[in-house]
């Protein structure tokens, strides 16, 4: 039957209605174009917080541009505009004339694009017979060619074509022994990162080479007399061998592997503004250009004795560059758990091939990146999923930790769904894809994982106000400290002993200035808070818990209240009937026939129960019973349903809407209420014709260790409130099962909103838990909502957290893990103002009068150096969470549900 429904067509429909003797025309919609695009680019060469913020700044000030994000951590901007007001190239233009470099990954319209490699393809008119051939295919939108790459891009409808068509139609012209692939997409963020890592490797070795020796020679050689004999020979009046050597190594570390210094700090000063850059560029400068000084002046000189520092330069660059290199290696293993998700999906996939009758002729082995729209694959036991899809033929228990952190395999049956990058266990499968590409679910959810990653936590903006006066208050500080130190030594202020033998007192000030300018470190506090946002994060979506960004994550941490909606979120979702009361003279059969017929059309699942009790009660007499047409259909959201079955006016729902609507209900109905509340049931009014005729009883059970999650709540100082649309009798019941002391029912979804905002009021901070759609003013309105993932659309859209799984343990979770990130992100800012703070003051040699505690400028550097690294391995040890302890002895008691 499903492969049936693949191949109707508009011809098709439009025959079989005329068949049935009416009129039928097709209506054209013009498709609708998106009012808002989102494009992301990588940018390559941001040191600091400051450099994230110019570029942010740039593309804000563009027109259309509705947001712009740009993080540091991740290397990539995130843009939200309007395509009709501004394009992708403008950005990229901005991002350049800001001076970095500019890779474009999504421009937002590429959802439904395909890239392929030609081969055979020698001429124009192969070109334009290869455009034609594919514009003649239904569902062809746009096709650009790039002659140059041999590069065809299609954008399509995917409900009506797909990559393997385009291929097929492509090979299959007469003229030409054309051929046709996927086009390699250069392997992504993850070849950029290698290339990064190798750069500042093959960088780093390079300069060690150089370095190496002028350590040696100026630090190592002076106590092994046959080597400083040689190094102290002089070649032109006082310039010896030794410091000729060091000028020789040292000049291409400072300015052929220092170059990109330079250009950094050029880029970053032109734009008025002053980075990471800037500090190391002033301070190897310094260095290197007072020794060049000493040079020429020993040169022209017979008795000059002088100093020089041109291992101070080369091994801060050195040590610089060792910093970064490890930086960019840890900041590669924030981002694993978006990796670990993108390898899911198989390489391969299994298609089976109908007739036109429907019936199985073959099987063939495909790219899974061919996979279109209605195709069926067959999965093998131990193999992966290769796409979103349902159940046809067979069953099977598959594991779905990878995707939702349930830890137990899953039983499915025939049409049961399944998710793209998933396990079968055991048993073949049939599975008839519903979602290809960025529809999948895997997809969705690493994407919602690299938006969360660039969203800035509020927290944030304490590292960007301090980043915009950091640089040029460090470089006041060292200034400051060689003036205040050359002033002293000229007039005497300390005693000649302090100056190290080998230099005077300027030479000894500057040695201070330079510490200032390279152990300040900007990018520690520019690292403190996404790198713990990208991992905690990305934890969170291996625990089956989607974490929406900083903000989220900020705000969950706080977190002292938590709302619970009750149907599905408290309890199972799955409500069935337990007793019906008929109140008026007629059959059951008869009085599901109407309900169900009205029912059928809500997505409730009450509604939802009740049709399928209708269904079994028809079982017995026919398989697929037709029910009655519903005209007038109305859904009241939280309350019931209005429609009209033939010529009987039906209204059910709960008391409050029966009330409302002015119908009265009979004492014996009344009674019966009453009992089914009683029995922590819920119980729905039937009215046929302004008249009560029955009354549905039904139970939806809670979900197994519901009264443990609240006990754990209290226990971890978090108040828990139950607002629900259900009538009160049943919601003081299921309350008082689970523990909680504050109900609110009967409430519309308005109402629930009202509720939170209410409560935010006295000063909670309010987390809502929901899974429908009358959840989701609700869950906007809170400081933090939480949607089931086993709910509906628009509430986990409205949603800040998605919790994968049903089952209410990951409230705690996701309230824990924002703890345990946010007191990492605490820790970070403590290390990385302590370090600047105590840092700073040592370099300027604030305590070297009492303690003779000097720092050389090439200590200062592998300080600083060291100081980024330990604020990224800080965050990454939030890779070592661990749910809550007494979560474990409630999946011991069988809590996870399916």
């Amino acid at each position: 039957m499903a492969l049936l429904m693949a191949q109707l067509t508009e011809d098709v429909i439009r025959e079989t209605i005329e068949d049935a003797g009416f009129q039928a025309a097709s209506i054209k919609q013009e498709p609708r174009e998106n009012s808002t695009l989102i494009c992301r680019i990588r940018i390559k060469g941001m040191t600091c917080t400051s450099c994230s913020s110019t570029i942010e700044s740039a593309l804000r000030e563009i027109c259309g541009v509705q947001r712009a994000l740009v993080a540091l951590a991740t290397e990539e901007a995130e843009i939200q505009y309007n395509p009709k007001l501004v394009s992708a190239n403008q950005f990229m233009e901005a991002v350049e004339d800001t001076g970095f470099e500019a890779v474009l990954i999504s421009t937002g319209e590429d959802m439904n694009n395909v890239h392929l490699k030609l081969e055979g393809v020698h001429t124009e008119k192969s070109l334009q017979m290869i455009e034609n051939c594919l514009l003649a295919l239904p569902g062809v939108d746009v096709i650009k060619i790039n002659p140059v790459l041999q590069k065809i891009s299609v954008s399509y409808k995917p409900d009506q074509t797909g990559p393997r068509n385009f291929i097929d139609a492509i090979e299959s012209i007469k003229y030409g022994n054309f051929q046709a692939s996927i086009y390699p997409d250069g392997g992504g963020k993850e070849i950029h990162r290698h290339d990064e890592i190798m750069r500042y490797h093959r960088h780093f070795l390079w300069s060690l080479i150089f370095t190496v020796p002028v350590f040696l020679s100026s630090m190592v050689f002076m106590y092994i007399p046959g080597i400083h004999h040689c190094l102290e020979t002089k070649v032109v009046n006082s310039l010896t061998a030794g410091v000729i050597f060091r000028w020789i190594l040292t000049t291409p570390v400072q300015f052929i592997i220092g170059r990109r210094f330079y250009i950094g700090s050029y880029k970053a000063l032109r734009k008025g503004a002053a980075n990471m850059d800037v500090l190391i560029a002033l301070g190897t400068n310094a260095a290197y250009f007072y020794s060049l000084y000493s040079v020429l002046k020993a040169a022209t000189s017979k008795n000059f004795v002088g100093t020089d520092f041109f291992e101070t330069s080369s091994m801060l660059i050195s040590f610089i560059l060792l910093g970064k290199y490890l930086e960019v290696l840890a900041k590669g293993k924030t981002s694993e758990a978006i990796a670990k998700l993108m390898d899911l999906t198989p390489e391969t996939a299994v298609l089976l091939v109908y007739d036109e009758d429907g019936n199985m002729f073959s099987e063939r082995e495909i790219d899974s990146r061919l996979i279109q729209k209605n195709d069926v694959i067959k999965i093998m036991p131990g193999g992966k999923v290769a796409s979103d899809g349902f159940i046809l033929w067979g069953q099977s228990h598959v594991n779905e930790s990878m995707i939702t952190g349930e830890s137990r395999p899953v039983a499915k049956e025939k049409g049961d769904r399944v998710i793209g990058g998933t396990v079968n266990e055991n048993g073949v499968l049939h599975v008839k894809v519903t979602h290809i590409g960025s529809e999948t679910t895997l997809s969705q959810i690493v994407r919602l994982v690299e938006s969360a990653q660039l969203a800035k936590a509020p927290v944030q903006k304490f590292a960007d106000r301090i980043s915009k006066y950091f640089v040029p208050l460090v470089i006041f500080l060292a200034f400051s400290s060689w003036f205040l130190w050359f002033s002293a030594g000229i007039f005497n202020y300390y005693p000649e002993t302090w100056i190290p033998s080998s230099m005077n007192s300027f030479q000894l000030a500057l040695q201070f200035g330079i510490s200032v300018m390279v152990i300040a470190c900007p990018c520690a506090l520019g690292l403190a808070t996404p790198t713990a946002v990208m991992v905690g994060t990305g934890i969170g979506a291996t625990h089956g818990v989607l974490i929406k960004g900083g903000q989220a994550l900020e705000s969950a941490h706080k977190v002292n209240c938590v709302v619970f909606d009750k149907t599905g979120t408290l309890t199972l979702g799955k409500p069935t009937v337990v007793s019906t009361r008929l109140l008026k003279d007629m059959t059951i059969y008869e009085f599901y026939e109407y309900v169900a017929a009205a029912e059928v059309n809500s997505e409730h699942p009450l509604a939802k129960g009740i049709v399928e009790y209708a269904k079994k009660l028809r079982e017995a007499e026919e398989e697929n019973h037709i029910w009655p047409e519903a005209r007038d259909f109305v859904c009241i959201s939280g309350h019931g349903v209005k429609a009209t079955v033939g010529n009987i006016e039906l209204i059910i729902g709960n008391k409050s809407l029966i009330v409302d609507i002015g119908i009265n209900i009979p004492e014996k109905a009344s009674e019966i209420l009453m009992e089914v509340e009683i029995m922590a049931q819920t119980g729905v009014i039937v009215s046929m014709n302004h008249e009560v005729v029955g009354i549905i009883a039904i139970s939806d059970p809670l979900k197994p260790g519901a009264a443990d999650v609240i006990s754990i709540l209290n226990s971890m100082k978090v108040k828990s409130i139950m607002v629900t649309g259900d009538n009160w009798g049943t919601a003081r019941a299921i309350a008082k099962e689970v523990g909680i002391d504050t109900v609110v029912a009967e409430a519309k979804p308005d109402q629930k909103a009202e509720k939170v905002k209410e409560l935010q009021k006295s000063g909670l901070i309010v987390a809502m838990v929901g899974d429908g759609i009358n959840d989701s003013a609700a869950l906007a309105s809170a400081d933090v909502g939480m949607a089931i993932g086993a709910g509906t659309d628009i509430a986990i859209e409205a949603a800040d957290i998605v919790l994968m799984k049903n089952n209410l343990e990951d409230v705690i979770i996701a309230i824990d893990l924002s703890r345990k990130t946010f007191s990492r992100i605490r820790m970070n800012y403590i290390w990385a103002l302590s370090y600047n703070m105590i840092g700073i003051p040592v370099a300027a040699g604030a305590f070297f009068p009492s303690t003779g505690l000097r720092l050389p400028p090439w200590m200062a550097g592998a300080a600083m150096a060291a100081s980024s690294v330990s604020v990224v391995m800080c965050s990454l040890l939030l890779k070592n969470y661990r749910r809550p302890k007494m979560l474990n002895n409630l999946q011991f008691k069988g809590i996870i549900t399916e």
